[in-house]
């Protein structure tokens, strides 16, 4: 892959994080962050993020730099997975993918298999007891410290092997498995909750989130970001697992912050959701350095999880199978 098709498919990626013309304050900030954040490999991506942002590229100036119909595959499906990222897809997001579709030549086939899976991932319960949307915070009384269901060491060990789970997904080139992460992600904190009490329902957890300063959106664009420059994502074969080891060590944020976010919703439910926005980033931001800590500790078993899971495990687990 050259650096002309990275930047092309990166352009195209930042231009579908604003398809849908609503991107809130919060995530603009988070996509513009994640974009001063992944420069590597002579890729500019914060000049790329300023093109896009300012309307200084178009969509048919990206779609002409991808050379061959393995990147124009590519491009689309970091599309596709970026508009479904924080959910359903607006209509203007549709829009953006058939226009892009189109402009990319793209088995009509092919890409529609590829749409239903990233839709099935986004709209993928998060338990079987999951309260309806909008009913959470009316259900849920809030200041009281709560105990868990679950012992301490459960508790643990569901956020490691959690953790460990969303790492070993970020080890495997399929774009799919990238998105999964973050369903992955809610349902974790969908069961911490539960085990206090709390019925949480997407858009709490949406919100919870946000708060921490991790958006939806920009957390996709960030690992795909990442994979893309490190040659993983797209990539076939036996190329893979001879890297692992160095790709979990050098930019796994799955692990770190699936950790992280596991241990600032123990923190948060157990005492009755009164954390301040202050806290809980400062929590975060405290929860993900000590994960990052802890990373290298668990390389084998992420390399072990990847050696096993395909994509049809993978659509399996998110579905809560």
């Amino acid at each position: 892959m050259t650096e002309q098709d990275i930047r092309s498919i990166l352009t195209i990626s930042l231009m579908a994080s604003f398809a849908d013309g609503s991107t809130s304050d919060v995530e603009r900030d988070e996509i513009r962050r994640v974009a001063e954040g992944l420069g590597a490999g002579g890729v500019d991506v914060a000049a790329l993020y300023q093109d896009v942002l300012l309307k200084r590229v178009d969509l048919g100036d990206a779609v002409a730099g991808l050379a061959t119909p393995a990147t124009r595959q590519l491009a689309y499906e970091m599309a596709v997975c970026i508009c479904n990222a924080d959910g359903v897809r607006s209509e203007a997001e549709r829009a953006f993918l058939a226009d892009l579709a189109g402009r990319l030549g793209l088995d009509a086939e092919a890409s529609r298999a590829h749409e239903q899976q990233a839709e099935s991932i986004a709209s993928a319960p998060l338990g079987a007891a999951a309260a309806a949307p909008g009913t959470a915070a009316a259900a849920n009384t809030q200041g009281t410290s709560r105990a868990s269901s679950m012992s301490d060491a459960q508790m643990d060990k569901a956020i490691v092997d959690a953790a460990i789970l969303n790492g070993a997904l970020e080890l495997l080139p399929e774009s799919l498995a990238t998105m999964a992460i973050i369903p992955l992600q809610m349902r974790l904190i969908y069961r911490i909750g539960q085990s206090y009490g709390y019925q949480l329902d997407q858009g709490h957890i949406k919100d919870f989130l946000a708060t921490m300063g991790v958006g939806l959106t920009s957390q996709y664009l960030e690992q795909a970001g990442r994979k893309l420059l490190g040659g993983l994502l797209g990539a076939i074969g036996g190329g893979l697992l001879g890297g692992l080891g160095r790709q979990a060590v050098s930019s796994g944020m799955s692990f770190a912050s699936t950790y992280a976010l596991g241990q600032v919703a123990r923190r948060y439910y157990a005492g009755g959701r009164t954390f301040s926005t202050d806290m809980l980033r400062d929590t975060f931001q405290q929860m993900l350095g000590e994960a990052k800590g802890l990373q290298a500790n668990y390389v084998p078993q992420m390399q072990e999880q990847a050696r096993s899971l395909n994509p049809a495990k993978i659509m399996q687990m998110v579905r809560g199978g």
